[in-house]
């Protein structure tokens, strides 16, 4: 199967879904498209790279995804196929390569081929469609243009642990409005070691004291903590918008306190 996935920040109401849908089929007419998201905030390569990672190992063996975030190649940011796990990711070299994989890639190369239009700022229709083309003819992206050693690196910002709190930050909202944090399930067991503790965010303003297994295990309407299955502990209410009615958003503080 000639699997393609695609990411973007187009949203659906203008052109460029379209153009690029219609130029892979031109080029690959047995290509099967996948949409993973086309509704990231404008340049947002933080999320968009928290999405990515948590979809693209549900696809196949040679999937081809296709990101198209914030797409201008530049001196510092050149246009890249890299290859891991056994998937292919086509974008521009901006961080967010490095925010998805977890490992070093098993190649990365900088792309020089030749596109077709005289104009610059659609690359991802113009540019990494026919990259798609050359891997699925041809199985290897050596020929495309020169190897690079490593990516540009960007990072998540992590937890820490200060005496008895894991000092934690809101990563992502989903459209649920659920409020994903950094802190992962092996960070929280290794911390709290079935000891009492609280989850405070908005300052002191609200706490948490347990961890449910399922949205329904409190009231419609109440607060809850869970580990999701991105393994990353999450503020929720049960049939409610977390965020706007708790006021979390990205970065925000969130704590993990054991009780003494």
């Amino acid at each position: 199967m000639r699997i393609i996935t695609l990411t973007s920040d187009w949203g659906l109401r203008d052109h460029y879904l379209g153009a690029v849908k219609g130029t892979i089929l031109t080029l690959i007419p047995d290509a099967r498209i996948i949409d993973i998201t086309h509704n990231i905030t404008p340049y947002d390569i933080i999320s968009a790279s928290f999405v990515l990672k948590n979809a693209f190992l549900s696809f196949p063996e040679g999937t081809v995804h296709i990101v198209g975030i914030n797409t201008e190649a530049s001196l510092q940011n050149a246009h890249i196929v890299a290859l891991y796990k056994k998937h292919y990711f086509i974008g521009t070299d901006n961080g967010i390569f490095s925010l998805i994989f977890e490992q070093s890639a098993d190649k990365i190369v900088e792309i020089d081929i030749h596109q077709d239009s005289d104009f610059f700022t659609f690359p991802t229709r113009d540019v990494f469609v026919k990259v798609a083309a050359h891997i699925f003819e041809k199985g290897e992206i050596d020929s495309l243009g020169n190897v690079k050693k490593s990516l540009n690196e960007k990072y998540f910002i992590s937890p820490v642990t200060v005496n008895n709190v894991i000092k934690g930050n809101v990563l992502y909202i989903d459209s649920y409005g659920n409020v994903i944090t950094n802190i992962s399930l092996d960070l929280f067991k290794s911390f709290t070691k079935g000891k009492h503790f609280s989850i405070n965010f908005r300052g002191s303003n609200y706490e948490i004291q347990k961890i449910s297994q399922s949205y329904n295990d409190v009231e419609q309407g109440e607060k809850l903590a869970i580990f999701s299955t991105t393994g990353l502990l999450e503020i929720a209410l049960n049939q409610g918008q977390a965020s706007s009615l708790l006021g979390l958003h990205p970065n925000d503080n969130v704590n993990v306190v054991i009780e003494e």
